[in-house]
């Protein structure tokens, strides 16, 4: 900086010279303060606070042993029954007369490695339908070992939540048929 003895002020940038006023410079001064603060606060960093870990439900371990062949049976064949006797009946209606909606034209069950899904299918007869039929999972039963399972319903949201832990396969088949969660 060069002072002129007037009210401006030559300032160097860079490479190139400058006239400005007090006002400007009185700006600068401050802005090039203020870097100058920033980069010693930045010299002595310290570490923010870590987030805490909550205190959560651990899932059932997983089976270290396989599904034995005879449970596996069992549980379709008790399936095959409710599905059959409770649940066709009590959701499985005609189609509806406007056909605008979807409505449910088939229940069945389906074994992914140590899970045995409850499925409902769909119709969907609008005009506008990306295919004629769809399939929801309602209810999962996930095996836990000494034959017991986990009993899982599908959320709206699409994610699984548990709501019981350890029941036999009549347990199971019982809180499926009575239980407002598992509903197709």
């Amino acid at each position: 900086m060069k002072d002129l003895g007037t009210a401006t002020t030559v300032i160097e940038v860079g490479h190139e010279h400058r006239l400005a006023d007090e006002k400007s410079l009185a700006m600068m001064v401050e802005v090039v303060r203020n870097v100058e603060a920033r980069s010693e606060q930045s010299k002595g960093v310290t570490k923010m606070a870590q987030r805490r870990r909550a205190w959560m439900t651990s899932p059932a371990k997983k089976p270290t042993s396989s599904l034995p062949d005879t449970l596996k049976a069992e549980v379709e064949r008790k399936s095959a029954d409710l599905i059959v006797n409770v649940l066709k009946p009590k959701h499985i209606q005609p189609p509806p007369p406007n056909e605008q909606f979807n409505y449910i034209i088939d229940i069945g069950t389906k074994w992914y490695r140590h899970y045995f899904y409850f499925f409902s299918i769909y119709a969907c007869p609008g005009p506008n339908a990306l295919s004629p039929t769809f399939e929801s999972k309602f209810a999962r039963m996930e095996y836990v070992g000494n034959a017991k399972f986990a009993l899982y319903f599908m959320r709206h949201t699409g994610e699984w939540v548990g709501s019981y832990g350890r029941l036999s396969v009549d347990e199971c088949m019982e809180a499926i048929q009575d239980d407002a969660w598992f509903v197709p």
